[in-house]
């Protein structure tokens, strides 16, 4: 059975913002028009990050637009949802999450087969100039690039 990873939103300024660590993929528990809503890929993860409460990890501040075929329910479209992990990698991330600076962040939202995933990130801060650093890096990479482009010519 082969299942494709269809992407519905990533977070870019994460990558930006953070020193991403270590990367966990997390089953979502939705209900049914939220996952309609998804599958028409109406959701955003501006500003939105995760956190261990009570041994289970919950994902805040998604922003999934209401269906608007939906009859039964209005549902929040910013509510708190629960993230489902293994018992051992929730237990990892607690001790992580502990220390100084580390944080919880969502990459991406994507179905993988039928099931709505999200890639979690233990992350750590980065200051201005870690950013500034990034953005050298990157202008130096793209130049290099440039030249090989024009040399093979």
């Amino acid at each position: 059975m082969n299942k494709v990873k269809k992407t519905v939103c990533r977070n870019k300024k994460a990558r930006h913002e953070y020193f991403i660590e270590e990367v966990y993929h997390a089953g979502m528990a939705l209900i049914g028009a939220e996952v309609k809503s998804l599958r028409e890929g109406r959701a955003n993860l501006v500003d939105s990050y995760a956190k261990i409460k009570k041994g289970e990890v919950f994902l805040y501040k998604m922003h999934i637009s209401p269906y608007p075929f939906a009859r039964l329910m209005e549902l929040d479209p910013v509510r708190t949802r629960k993230l489902l992990l293994s018992k051992r990698e929730i237990k990892r991330l607690i001790g992580k999450t502990e220390q100084k600076g580390y944080s919880l962040i969502p990459l991406e939202v994507y179905f993988s087969g039928a099931y709505a995933k999200v890639d979690i990130a233990l992350a750590k801060g980065k200051r201005k100039a870690d950013k500034r650093q990034a953005i050298k890096e990157r202008d130096m990479k793209r130049e290099l690039d440039q030249a090989r482009k024009k040399r093979e010519y």
